[in-house]
């Protein structure tokens, strides 16, 4: 189960829903509509993980024993150093997300279905390309608990899984109530240098996922 948290906790470290949020915050810096749009957007996010992490569980259930041998196997090590290695070359290559981002300004102009849909779609985008994302799920699936738990736990793991983005929701609302204090003035500085963020978490990711890769490799091989 403390495996499915961790990766869970990785798989938070999205970078194109907070550059998303930073943008909400642009177009209604005075309309007074950041909240309400941000909260669908957020909440279509989760009801997205949610629900590719509901499939996704039930397809590792289905398939069984396959996944606790590929989990338990030194493939499962091989793969965590090539998809952190992966990373880290895409991280240094680069990419502006804020094309993508521009595609979604329709949608964030005010709080309506729409807005919750485009929340939707990112949050299945960004996790069905998340290798830690389908990860996490492999041990929740054959870890031992009750089934009921087992599905249950599924709503912790989306929650998990938006988590840091839920955080920089509060933190840029904060940001239009208090302008002027320290916690603003660093967000926004944040926000002025999104590509060494974006870059900073692929780093962050790649480091993460290398190092736990050898630590399997160790343990099965040794």
């Amino acid at each position: 189960m403390l495996h499915a948290v961790s990766y869970a906790l990785l798989d938070s470290l999205n970078v194109l829903l907070v550059g998303v949020l930073f943008a909400v915050a642009v177009i209604h810096a005075r309309t007074g509509k950041y909240a309400r749009v941000a909260s669908l957007l957020v909440f279509g996010d989760w009801f997205g993980v949610f629900l590719l992490s509901l499939a996704t569980l039930l397809f590792f259930d289905w398939i069984g024993e396959p996944v606790r041998h590929f989990l338990e196997s030194p493939i499962m090590g091989y793969t965590l150093v090539a998809v952190g290695l992966l990373s880290a070359v895409l991280s240094f290559r680069g990419g502006d997300p804020a094309p993508l981002i521009n595609t979604l300004v329709a949608p964030l102009k005010a709080p309506n279905a729409t807005t919750f849909t485009a929340g939707m779609v990112l949050g299945i985008i960004q996790s069905a390309t998340s290798f830690p994302f389908f990860a996490g799920l492999g041990y929740l699936s054959v870890t031992d608990i009750p089934m009921g738990a087992k599905y249950l736990g599924v709503v912790l793991y989306a929650s998990l899984a938006l988590s840091l983005p839920f955080v920089f929701a509060m933190l840029i609302g904060f940001i239009q109530r208090h302008p002027e204090s320290p916690v603003a003035l660093l967000i926004e500085k944040m926000g002025r240098h999104k590509e060494r963020l974006t870059a900073g978490s692929g780093y962050i990711v790649a480091a993460v996922l290398v190092f736990i890769g050898v630590l399997k490799l160790i343990d099965t091989m040794g």
